[in-house]
């Protein structure tokens, strides 16, 4: 059974640095495109990067710069290092495939972004 698991979140303050983790079971991991997706109170979920098999990366504009998306295939782990946080960062973070598969939806972790 595919399990992703996201952990890593926390309350932090303007300016400030979190390193989110994802681990995956099973061959969810290997050979696809995984992305990390946030979900704000009141918002739509929303794709915030992604990265292939080979490493090649995507961002959305709003994180472009400040965040960055890493995976270790042998550990079957993907990381969003998010740097020079802002309150509208504030959401929930999920881990899965890119384009996303439902079941595949974790409980996510919180990131909570407030002075």
């Amino acid at each position: 059974q595919v399990q992703l698991v996201e952990s890593g979140g926390g309350s932090v303050q303007p300016g400030g640095s979190l390193r989110l983790s994802c681990a995956a079971s099973g061959s969810v991991f290997s050979d696809t495109y995984m992305g990390w997706y946030r979900q704000a109170p009141g918002k739509e979920r929303e794709l915030v990067a992604h990265i292939t098999r080979r490493y090649s990366t995507y961002y959305a504009d709003s994180v472009k710069g400040r965040f960055t998306i890493s995976r270790d295939n042998a550990k079957n782990t993907v990381y969003l290092q998010m740097n020079s946080l802002k309150g509208e960062d504030t959401a929930v973070y999920y881990c899965n495939r890119v384009p996303p598969v439902s079941a595949y939806w974790g409980q996510g972790t919180q990131v909570t972004v407030s002075s």
